[in-house]
């Protein structure tokens, strides 16, 4: 056997014997590269579904979904429940330097194919998880394929039933929406979405240079005026940032996601398939370097105050900011929204709810009349103010 692959590397010079492993072996090699080679992915997607957990109930054979509020898979169709198994695994945090020694994040075509587990549809799609589009049946995929696979996530907490209980909650309590909004309770569409969030840690230090302003009080009486004297500064800040939160999914409004905060990130389990199972799960899209600027544009805002509060005085300019970031970590985590929408005077309005707390944000029409009232109710409270004024000092 060792023989015959070693003929063709010994005797290139010799020709008549060679040439036949010789000719078949050239074309072989080449092609790959160029032409087909690229066009491999593309062709064989279909054809091959990705890899994929399955949760068929033990009882009745229907997939089973996971159960919010729960540590369990619950059968839709039975109820039957059965615990997911808790690994023994911490949420860590990864080095930056990691990231290096990834691989490119594979970029197929369009998305990976999931084959239905209840109808054996297949279904193409960029998500990690979500349902059949033709018999609604969870399908979950395999995240091993990803550049970085999530590290935790936070499962949802707040079912169907008490997001139609917030959402009637909260359109009572918006000042000047119209009266009909009250009845906004069963929002047309909900989805129930696990959406990626990149955390990073960073122990930094900042030299600054400034100035700093003292101020003090010429003249008397009516005459006094505030001066400031300025003397130049300059320092050093040290913070350390923990789970400095970006969202990972850029088509979303990132002002809408912080508006759902606080998260309790401390209290990610460990990544989970079956926690997925009936849900929706976007994979990133915002690259962790791209998180990281995010990130340090947050962190900014925070090194910028504590700049001011150690120039002290009565008034601050900062000047320059320089600041290096060590003991880089990141991660990604999985956080749980449900997405609703419903129609309102023919407009679609869109709410986020977070699953974990219940907290809401989203938008909401206002009622022109309503707001025409308070306007013309405080006109009239400062005009009885001014006349009842007047009136006291005469």
């Amino acid at each position: 056997m060792n023989y015959q692959p070693q003929q063709p590397y010994q005797q290139p010079q010799s020709q008549p014997y060679p040439q036949q492993p010789y000719q078949p072996y050239q074309p072989y090699q080449q092609p790959p590269p160029q032409q087909p080679y690229q066009q491999q992915p593309y062709q064989q997607q279909p054809q091959q579904p990705a890899p994929q957990q399955s949760y068929a109930c033990p009882s009745c054979g229907s997939t089973a979904e996971y159960a919010p509020g729960t540590n369990s898979l619950r059968c839709p169709h039975c109820r039957f429940e059965q615990p997911i198994a808790p690994v023994n695994r911490e949420v860590r945090e990864h080095a930056w330097e990691e990231l290096a020694s990834l691989p490119a994040k594979p970029r197929g075509a369009g998305g990976q194919i999931l084959q239905c587990p209840g109808c054996g549809a297949s279904n193409e799609t960029n998500a990690l998880s979500g349902r059949c589009r033709f018999c609604a049946t969870p399908m979950v995929a395999s995240a091993a394929t990803d550049r970085i696979v999530p590290e935790g996530l936070v499962p949802f907490r707040v079912d169907k039933r008490d997001v139609h209980d917030n959402l009637r909650k909260w359109a009572r309590s918006r000042w000047f929406a119209p009266n009909s909004l009250k009845k906004v309770n069963s929002a047309e569409s909900l989805d129930g979405t696990y959406v990626p969030h990149w955390t990073y840690d960073a122990a930094t230090a900042s030299s600054y240079s400034g100035e700093r302003g003292e101020e003090y009080t010429v003249g008397s009486g009516n005459n006094k005026e505030t001066k400031v004297r300025w003397h130049s500064v300059q320092g050093t800040v040290q913070r350390f940032f923990d789970d400095v939160l970006v969202p990972g999914a850029g088509h979303l409004p990132a002002d809408r996601l912080e508006a759902l905060e606080p998260w309790p990130l401390k209290q990610a389990l460990p990544y989970q398939e079956a926690y997925l199972a009936g849900f929706r799960t976007l994979r990133y899209d915002v690259e962790p370097e791209a998180g990281f600027q995010c990130a340090q544009q947050k962190m900014a805002k925070v090194i910028e105050k504590d700049v001011k509060k150690d120039i002290g005085g009565d008034r601050q300019r900062v000047h320059a900011v320089n600041t290096n970031y060590g003991a880089v970590t990141y991660k990604l985590l999985l956080l749980p929204v449900w997405f609703a929408s419903y129609v309102y005077n023919g407009k679609q309005w869109q709410i986020m709810v977070n699953a974990e707390t219940g907290k809401i944000t989203g938008d909401r029409p206002y009622s022109p009349w309503k707001i025409a009232l308070a306007v013309a109710l405080v006109t009239v409270l400062v005009t009885l103010a001014v006349v009842l004024g007047r009136h006291h000092h005469h």
